[in-house]
């Protein structure tokens, strides 16, 4: 018997099967109390970051919105028409109340930990609560629980684990009922996010570790249709997001030999913080690969050193190489083969790595079961591993707290990595906004420019900010910059265009190039009813001035 899997044996006696269901149910309620013990931090917790372009806005909110959620890409953030119900659905419970959707985000993510202990359940592998309990406190996934935009990780993989619970009793009992049961909870997490696409993959490397072989009539062949459809989600959401979020210029700028490397590093990357997150940051730094770099090369080598340990241990037991392909193949949408957008602030992201966790956690929980069981072991080894759960709570509740508001999260994040211009630039509009923290926005803004000289809206915030703190001069080069640098983003060039008029204007001799920039703004945003009353006066001093300069 393998070590990972839990021993055999007839059924148990119907006493022995009501005290394990008790047993059971009291975990389970631990497991949730524990869940909302640890993110109580966040539980009240602000919008962050795009929350505000996820929860359902105005123009969604109707029956016609819900409509156009399903049928007109673009009309919410991202392509994820499930996902989206269910803001929808949210929004119509509670309104524009934060702690709705963070109280569901904990329970969903409640529900895919119990979720996850039914499936190792299922499958006999020893751990299942240490496994489950383990995901569910794990603070490297406080990312996907706090974050209100990172329900779609939360409610999807409710979806793919519901889906393979499925697929196991198909797998038993090969009724087309449980295989269609199972597609549909599949299409529900592609709906919610696509990165699903990668289980039916997933689902054959368990199947091998189940049995030690593939057979294409009863293993293959079924999960393909499982795997074209996946497919073709993976492929319509990269579509949505080069056309309508702007994937295609996330500026990644990596070669095809380069991609890998980058690849190595994030599996890396990913694996450590699942071992030791202790250093857990919301954007961290942007790593610069190199394929002329010797170093680049460390981190793909010592990825396929792992993979052939895994498979040089297989004929003692196959989990480990399971838990590692499965790992590693549902992180691949993020490895950076394909460009996402927010690739153009870092290559990793904690909430990357939530479904890819569930394959460690499975792995984790059986070995930590099968040292537990060892006869030389004592209750210091229990005592262990109920400290390690602690340990993990601990860092949950306090990277939780990270996320009661933007500003919190902004200033925790350029804490751990003072290299993130998108922290400095968003943190410089909220301090902008509060009394006597101009000259720290500007100064953030400043910040932000010199680590990205080219992010032409940090320089329309500082031009903004210079503007009114009295030094309309020095903003105008900063207008004149984010103009130049997205000539194409008609709100901020019209934004910057009127205020480069106000400028004009406060000139004596700047009424005619006021006159240009006024046009401009209102060429680009029609109606504003204070461009056309700045156009007019700037005519008329234009007109006036013209005229006085006119020889008689």
């Amino acid at each position: 018997m393998s070590p990972d899997r839990a021993p055999s044996s007839v059924a148990p006696p119907a006493s022995a099967q009501d005290a394990a269901a008790r047993r059971d149910a009291w975990l389970a309620l631990l497991l949730i109390a524990g869940v909302f013990i640890a993110y109580a931090p966040a539980l009240g917790g602000d919008l962050v970051w795009d929350d505000a372009a996820h929860v359902t806005r105005g123009a969604l909110q109707g029956w016609d919105g819900l409509w156009r959620i399903w049928v007109e890409p673009g009309a919410t953030q991202q392509y994820y028409p499930v996902l989206h119900t269910a803001f929808w659905v949210e929004h119509r419970l509670w309104g524009d109340a934060t702690a709705g959707y963070h109280i569901a985000n904990a329970l969903q993510h409640a529900l895919a930990s119990l979720l996850l202990v039914l499936f190792a359940q299922r499958l006999e592998i020893r751990g299942a609560w240490i496994a489950g309990i383990a995901f569910a406190l794990h603070p490297v996934h406080v990312e996907s629980v706090a974050w209100i935009s990172e329900q779609k990780n939360t409610l999807s993989l409710v979806f793919a684990l519901a889906a393979a619970l499925c697929w196991l009793r198909f797998d038993n009992s090969r009724r087309t009922r449980d295989w269609a049961v199972g597609f549909a909870w599949f299409l529900l997490a592609l709906g919610t996010k696509s990165v699903t696409a990668v289980l039916p993959c997933a689902l054959l490397v368990l199947v091998w570790w189940r049995r030690g072989r593939l057979v294409w009539k009863a293993d293959v062949l079924p999960l393909v249709p499982w795997i074209v459809v996946g497919a073709a989600a993976g492929l319509g959401t990269a579509w949505v997001e080069r056309h309508f979020i702007g994937a295609d210029a996330t500026e990644v700028g990596l070669s095809v030999v380069e991609r890998p490397l980058l690849a190595g590093r994030a599996v890396w990357h990913y694996l450590t913080t699942f071992l030791w997150p202790t250093s857990l940051v919301f954007t961290y730094p942007r790593w610069d690969i190199r394929a002329d770099q010797l170093a680049a090369y460390v981190y793909p080598a010592a990825v396929l050193a792992v993979t052939y340990g895994c498979w040089r241990v297989r004929a003692r037991s196959r989990a480990p190489l399971t838990a590692w392909l499965a790992f590693t193949g549902m992180l691949f949408p993020a490895l950076g083969f394909v460009d996402v957008y927010p690739f153009r602030y870092s290559f990793v992201a904690d909430h990357f790595q939530y479904h890819a966790d569930v394959a460690l956690a499975l792995l984790g929980g059986a070995g930590a079961a099968w040292i537990v069981s060892w006869p030389a072991a004592t209750r210091g080894a229990r005592g262990a591993v109920a400290l390690v759960a602690a340990w993990l709570a601990l860092l949950t509740w306090r990277q939780a707290g990270h996320y009661r508001d933007a500003e919190t999260l902004y200033r925790a994040t350029l804490a751990r990595n003072p290299s993130s211009w998108m922290a400095h630039h968003n943190l410089g509009r909220i301090v902008s906004r509060q009394p006597g923290g101009l000259e720290e926005a500007i100064a953030h803004f400043r910040m932000a420019i010199a680590l990205k000289p080219d992010h032409a809206r940090a320089h329309y915030s500082l031009g903004v900010a210079l503007q009114r703190a009295g030094r309309g001069a020095s903003a105008v080069p900063h207008f004149e910059a984010a103009i130049r640098l997205e000539p194409n983003n008609a709100p901020v060039v019209a934004n910057a265009e009127f205020l480069l008029g106000q400028e004009a204007m406060a000139r004596l001799d700047g009424a005619a190039d006021a006159v240009r920039h006024f046009e401009r703004a209102l060429q680009l945003k029609p109606g504003i009813a204070e461009t056309a009353a700045a156009l007019a006066e700037a005519r008329r001093r234009a007109g006036a001035a013209s005229r006085q300069s006119t020889p008689r």
